[in-house]
């Protein structure tokens, strides 16, 4: 084969192989390629927010109740708390004066009757002029120990019981600090609703 033969017939075949690529159509069961989405950052939350969180408003009235219901805005709850707080602590107080002056009493004895002489029928008397017991009556503060025991460690629960439950309030009251609410108490033909409102 000569060299013009060579290349006509290699210039035809690649007319041919040309006309076969564009004779090729693009598939269309292929899904189309999509962009990769872009991150978006989301807004900060533009809402009102609680003065406190609420781990640290359960932890300020844990401490002193009352006192993350100031800061939320709640003086009439706040005014609750330390009312309680404050009786509270004065009982206690009380209770405890009680408890020691029972103690130290316990084991004290009322004189009934003194020592007298069967002649003159006057109270015998020692070398110091007093007269001398004859018979004891036990004193009855010695009983009341256990009770007035009793009535100290019900405020010092009262106190816990207190302190526990004005945090709990807090930590409630700064989740649904923005929650606007209205409670109300009506009476009607004998009978009393409580009533909530709350605007979304």
């Amino acid at each position: 084969m000569t060299a013009f033969a060579r290349a006509l017939l290699g210039g035809c075949a690649v007319g041919v192989f040309a006309n076969a690529a564009a004779a090729q159509r693009a598939d269309t069961l292929r899904p189309p390629t999509v962009p990769a989405p872009r991150a978006v950052n989301a807004p900060a939350d533009s809402g009102p927010r609680a003065p406190l969180t609420p781990r640290r408003a359960f932890l300020y009235s844990l401490a002193v109740p009352g006192s993350a219901q100031t800061v939320l805005g709640r003086p009439r709850t706040a005014a609750l708390f330390v009312m309680v707080e404050a009786v509270a602590i004065t009982m206690a107080r009380k209770s405890s004066n009680d408890l020691r002056e029972a103690r130290r009493h316990a084991r004290d004895s009322i004189v009934v009757s003194y020592r007298t002489d069967p002649v003159t029928g006057r109270a015998v008397v020692d070398s110091n002029g007093v007269p001398i017991p004859a018979s004891f009556l036990p004193n009855d503060i010695g009983i009341r120990v256990a009770a007035r025991r009793t009535h100290f460690e019900d405020w010092i629960a009262t106190l816990a019981f207190n302190h526990l439950l004005s945090g709990a309030e807090a930590f409630v009251s700064a989740h649904l600090w923005d929650l606007p609410a209205e409670v109300s108490m009506e009476r009607r033909q004998h009978q009393t609703f409580l009533m909530a409102r709350l605007r979304w």
